[in-house]
């Protein structure tokens, strides 16, 4: 039997939690359907090579590659086309806001379900004006829940069009390795105290709380700390203070071997905040409101509870002081007590069924026909081809309306100059990587895909670069998929 495919969509945003959202949903649909993740998110191939699913990277708008009308465009027909080579019937889109070039593939493949899985806990930001108007623009919106909704002040909160479901992590307690274990992969001491630090780098209030954690975290008697990333500033300059030891490991998902670490620093971001509430790590969160994610209320609340601590992120001698808290064994006994008492979260698995029920053909048709009637029950003795007019006029309108707000609230439109474009089906994390990260016009492809579907990616990139077929080249793959080049250590004094 062939599996149903499922196109899930994510925007880079901010950091990756779109794309790790995402990837715990497509993990829980594996073994029913066929996910495909086509993210704007730099690590998605690392992501798609480390949970073994398929996946096309897609330049996000901000890229700056071609201008932003064009772009929307391209993102329309990249996503027509992919669905139709894998005769998808269900599109799911992790992000803020919905791009006009979903709308757009939307109104040409309307037999298929649209879903906007959309977080809540937003910040009061100007994102919410149009909030109604988003929710119009997909057939179904489902709210992954958040332990803290209780603090959920943002626009998205009494809000009645979208289905709540229990919080989604990527922890899954079956998978994740014992501490033995994990500490082995890791490549980290079996006898000493562990600490992770995960925090962002490289702007100078980021590199400050860097700075003041691990200061904190110095008077910890034989203590291991590890980073993703090399805690250095913009000039290059370590943040490590003189005396203390970094080792820097990446490793995804982070969650499979979480019980490798006594204790974590970390920001207050929905994904970080339900791996570590399941896991019972006692953690130290530090919120960070750069985004639309109101970080600041959700490490509150689970400071409220007594499950985390939390340091205010503009208090440098408030986040010293809270590091140092962690050294405290009955603190973090009490916080892994608190955590206990949770009910385990299962979104990933709520939100994997309702899409596996809307890929049911007959389902969907039901749905579909229920809701048309609903839609259009006042208009009920006009003939269908003005009902059909009627309706793409309404369509066309909200996707006129969409664009409207991205020209109210606009990004930046710069174009490289650029000129070749590179297709590649590899999954090579060290050829992709360059490509995906710097300026290139990198197409990347579905492997196993049709002579039809890569033609026609040629012509959508075409159009969308206005480059000829001379400056189409297409990487010749060596078959192998590469391997997560995440193990790596070093250690920085």
């Amino acid at each position: 039997m062939v599996k149903p495919a499922v196109i899930m969509i994510t925007s880079n945003g901010i950091g990756a939690g779109h794309l790790i959202r995402a990837s715990a949903i497509a993990r829980r649909l594996k073994d029913f359907a066929r996910p495909i993740i086509l993210s704007m998110a730099y690590s998605v191939v690392e992501v798609s090579n480390a949970l073994e699913i398929e996946c096309e990277f897609i330049p996000g708008r901000d890229k700056g590659l071609m201008v932003r009308h064009r772009w929307d465009n391209y993102l329309r027909d990249r996503l027509v086309a992919l669905i139709d080579e894998t005769n998808a019937k269900v599109v799911t889109f992790d992000g803020v806001v919905p791009y006009p070039g979903i709308l757009a593939a939307k109104l040409r493949r309307p037999a298929v379900s649209f879903i906007w899985i959309r977080r809540g806990m937003w910040q009061k930001k100007p994102q919410g004006i149009a909030l109604s108007l988003q929710s119009k623009l997909m057939d179904y919106v489902i709210e992954p829940g958040d332990v803290a909704r209780e603090y959920d002040r943002g626009p998205t909160k009494d809000r009645n069009e979208a289905v709540l479901t229990s919080p989604v992590s990527l922890y899954d307690s079956e998978k994740t390795l014992t501490k033995t274990d994990a500490r082995l992969k890791l490549g980290l001491d079996p006898e000493r105290t562990s600490v992770l630090v995960q925090l962002g780098v490289g702007e100078q209030d980021l590199n400050e709380r860097v700075s003041a954690v691990l200061k904190g975290l110095s008077q910890w008697p034989d203590l291991e700390i590890v980073m993703a990333k090399e805690p250095r500033n913009q000039r290059g300059e370590t943040l490590v203070p003189r005396g203390v030891n970094v080792k820097v490991i990446r490793h995804f998902p982070l969650a499979d071997v979480i019980h490798a670490f006594d204790a974590l620093v970390c920001a207050a971001g929905y994904n970080s905040v339900h791996e570590v509430i399941p896991a019972k790590i006692p953690t130290l969160l530090i919120a960070n409101n750069r985004g639309t994610d109101d970080q600041l209320a959700r490490a509150r609340w689970c400071e409220d509870y007594k499950l985390t601590l939390f340091a205010d992120s503009d208090s440098i001698r408030d986040i010293e002081k809270k590091s140092r808290e962690l050294m405290n064994p009955q603190i973090r006994i009490k916080l892994t007590q608190m955590c206990e008492r949770i009910p385990p979260f299962t979104g990933d698995k709520d939100i994997a069924s309702l899409i596996m029920m809307l890929s049911n053909d007959n389902f969907s048709s039901l749905i579909f026909k229920r809701m048309r009637y609903q839609r259009f029950l006042a208009q009920s003795a006009v003939e269908r081809g003005l009902g059909h007019l009627l309706r793409k006029l309404a369509n066309s309108a909200l996707r006129l309306a969409a664009i409207a707000f991205r020209t109210i609230f606009p990004h930046k439109n710069t174009v490289t100059p650029e000129t070749k474009v590179i297709f590649s089906q590899s999954l090579d994390i060290a050829m992709c990587n360059p490509l995906i990260k710097g300026s290139a016009r990198f197409e990347h492809l579905l492997r196993g895909t049709t002579t039809n579907y890569l033609q026609e990616r040629e012509e959508i990139a075409s159009k969308a670069y206005q480059v000829t077929e001379e400056f189409l080249h297409h990487h010749v793959d060596s078959g192998t998929d590469g391997s997560m080049a995440f193990n790596s250590s070093t250690i920085l004094k």
